[in-house]
């Protein structure tokens, strides 16, 4: 499958996870999210970041060739992360200050938005830097794709009665992890399952660690 220009399927993807994130009941913000070490207010709170990010990022434009795509745009880690460097300290004290989760959702609510208004009218030729990295907002947003499926996934992984995230973004998501992976995974996996083994969410069992082969031995790929 083709990777194709990053705007609509960005915008449903973003759409479909604030949704998720809207439809929570209180109570479920103090339950575990997919990211180690973090509950789903911590990871809602990350989201605000990112969508700050997003909208930095779009306010950024670059005159200079591109150096980079959706899939290098990315950076494999050698480890997963413990969870204490202080962006992540950051992210759970500010998490915590909100006290009222719904101010909190309020806030990606409101700061989500934004971004998702500014990757609509942002033109998908045009380049931006991030990171120290030129790419296309075409590649940037279907980049970010990845980001909001992954997440989405995050968010739900403890509340199983929670609608996932978009077939279609899973889709696009897994391809653009096999060409980050450089190799594809089984045609057995389901999507949800290749990304969710493909980047340690979830350890294979015996049956996918033998269909995955030699592609067994070079995951996790810990994405940063």
């Amino acid at each position: 499958m083709d990777l194709p220009p990053g705007p609509d399927q960005f915008t449903r993807s973003w759409a479909a996870l604030r949704t998720a994130v809207d439809r929570l009941p209180d109570r479920d913000f103090a339950r575990p999210s997919g990211c180690a070490g973090w509950l789903v207010r911590d990871l809602v709170c990350h989201l605000v970041i990112d969508a700050q990010d997003v909208l930095i990022t779009l306010a950024t434009p670059a005159e200079a060739a591109a150096t980079a795509d959706a899939a290098s745009y990315w950076t494999v880690a050698d480890r997963p992360p413990a969870g204490g460097s202080p962006l992540d300290a950051l992210t759970v004290r500010l998490a915590a200050a909100y006290q009222d989760p719904g101010l909190l959702a309020f806030h990606l609510d409101d700061v989500g938005s934004a971004a998702g208004r500014a990757a609509a009218l942002a033109d998908p030729r045009t380049r931006v830097s991030t990171q120290r990295k030129v790419l296309s907002v075409a590649d940037y947003l279907t980049a970010y794709v990845l980001e909001w499926t992954l997440h989405h996934l995050d968010l739900v992984a403890h509340l199983p009665d929670r609608e996932g995230p978009p077939a279609q973004g899973l889709a696009r998501s897994r391809v653009l992890l096999e060409r980050i992976a450089g190799a594809r995974f089984p045609a057995s996996f389901e999507d949800a399952d290749a990304l969710l083994v493909g980047t340690g969410r979830r350890t294979p069992t015996a049956r996918e660690r033998a269909a995955l082969g030699d592609l067994a031995h070079r995951l996790p790929l810990t994405l940063s």
